[in-house]
């Protein structure tokens, strides 16, 4: 029989649960208007100008990634150490320089995307007709990084709830505005949608991070100076990821629009917005409450593993069914959540779903490297990341079509999750627990027979598979959530039930 856990674990499973259901519940109702504004714009513009849409997000994502400097991530590390050393001057000193130097790049980013905005036309579209639309981009570039700065104050403070809030009033807002601009100017309103998005972000993230108390305090600009070398030192590191990562989704859309046109790109943003809807709540949770807790017991390695673990647990118990469901039922997702039109990318988003259940293990274990601060393994493994997800899209591409995009994904992962637990073991010994090796070897086999069972057996007999593999894992989830969680943790009907069983 297996050992409970002890309280004090059950009050850290509580924890990573709370965040995950505060952040995972916002990001839940952020994709209900998600699947609103998907369907309307998948009706009024098809597969090309989702395709456009994806494109110019990607754009965005990688002039954000340059010109944001990774002060986001780096001042999350930042307020948090300030807040653990309780002391005031030094959290006002962070929070005032933070704000100051966001807004800053802010600017710099915006003005250099606009600068740009022939060269980057050429290279994405290989003409100049997107210029005015990039220029008109740079405004959501200004809007992002100065957001990013905001939620980055928040996080550090670990004001979970006030980030959840963000997320779900951008999304109405956000949604509020971006249909009725494509359903007026069709493809011109991409790019004014984006940047509506962007502003509303702006609005809601200033109106709560102005909530934060922080007393008043004199900066000198020889602190302004000290502040800032520390929050771009450390942000560099994360600017390389993030130019890595959105710069790999850049290239890929690139590889696919290329070779197969902008409906091909389409089809690709489709299923990769589908593919990570459900597992995208937990790995947003993940980044907002457990990066802060972890780099707070970094130099430990027995709690940082055991964070760690109990984290992968968590994630693997609540991801694994839903990407169950959606292999299953990806066809009838594809039909409801956009048009007919998009059936072409139902194996592309099958093939993302298995990558998505490596990534919701590999995730958490990746933290122990940025909460460790070793910058020089950090930068390789993200080098590494890039190089095998580019390389492997552009020659599946070429075999398979758009669907070989989904395939590197899934070897992205299969490599990364490898690489990654041999830097983690190095750097802090770590091993999945008994417990998440059991897991592992019990979602991962049946996810990819859920897979092959489509490849193989008639669509009803694989329906059929899928269907009692969703609604067993899910039960079977729910059975071990109980046991990991205190009793005053869980809703008041199961709590019934186990006090029954007792």
């Amino acid at each position: 029989m297996a050992l409970l856990p002890s309280a004090a674990d059950r009050q850290s499973y509580a924890q990573i649960l709370k965040s995950t259901v505060l952040i995972g519940g916002s990001s839940l109702i952020n994709i209900g208007f998600s699947i609103i504004r998907n369907k309307a714009m998948a009706v009024l513009l098809g597969p090309a100008g989702i395709g456009l849409m994806g494109v110019y997000g990607a754009t965005a994502d990688i002039a954000h990634s340059l010109g944001g400097l990774g002060v986001n991530a780096s001042g999350v590390r930042q307020i948090a150490e300030a807040v653990g050393s309780n002391d005031a001057n030094r959290i006002a000193r962070t929070a005032i320089v933070l704000r100051r130097v966001s807004l800053l790049l802010g600017l710099l980013g915006a003005a250099l995307l606009a600068l740009f905005a022939g060269p980057i036309s050429r290279l994405t579209f290989g003409n100049e007709q997107h210029v005015n639309a990039i220029i008109l981009l740079s405004v959501a570039v200004f809007f992002q990084i100065v957001s990013a700065g905001q939620a980055a104050l928040l996080q550090g403070m670990r004001q979970i709830g006030s980030l959840a809030r963000i997320n779900v009033l951008a999304a109405f807002f956000s949604t509020a505005t971006s249909i009725p601009l494509i359903y007026f100017f069709r493809d011109e309103g991409v790019v004014m949608s984006i940047v509506c998005v962007a502003a509303i972000t702006t609005a809601t993230s200033w109106w709560y991070s102005r909530k934060v108390r922080i007393e008043r305090a004199a900066v000198s600009l020889k602190q302004v100076f000290a502040e800032t070398r520390v929050l771009l030192r450390l942000g560099s590191i994360f600017m390389v990821s993030a130019f890595l990562t959105v710069g790999s989704s850049y290239a890929i859309r690139i590889i696919v629009l290329n070779q197969d046109g902008v409906a091909a790109a389409g089809l690709y943003q489709a299923a990769w917005a589908l593919g990570g809807l459900y597992a995208g709540f937990i790995l947003q949770a993940m980044g907002t409450d457990f990066y802060p807790r972890l780099t707070a017991v970094a130099n430990d390695n027995l709690a940082c593993n055991r964070l760690v673990n109990e984290q992968v647990q968590i994630s693997i118990l609540l991801a694994g069914p839903g990407l169950l469901a959606t292999l299953t039922f990806a066809p009838l997702a594809m039909h409801i959540l956009y048009t007919p039109e998009f059936n072409g990318a139902v194996d592309l988003l099958r093939w993302i779903c298995l990558g998505m259940m490596l990534r919701i293990i590999a995730w958490p274990i990746g933290f122990i490297v940025l909460a460790k601060g070793v910058q020089k393994a950090f930068f390789w493994t993200e080098v590494a990341a890039a190089v095998v997800h580019i390389g492997l899209a552009w020659v599946l591409v070429r075999m398979l079509g758009v669907t070989g995009a989904g395939v590197a994904f899934l070897g992205l992962y299969l490599w990364h999750s490898l690489l990654i637990s041999w830097v983690a073991h190095r750097l802090s010994a770590f091993r999945l627990s008994t417990a998440n090796r059991g897991l592992v070897l019990t979602y991962i086999p049946l996810a990819a027979c859920v897979f092959a069972a489509f490849q193989i057996l008639s669509f009803w007999q694989a329906t059929a598979l899928g269907s009692a593999a969703a609604v067993l894992s899910g039960v079977h989830s729910l059975k071990i959530l109980t046991q990991l969680l205190p009793p005053e943790s869980l809703p008041w009907p199961i709590r019934g039930r186990i006090r029954q069983s007792v």
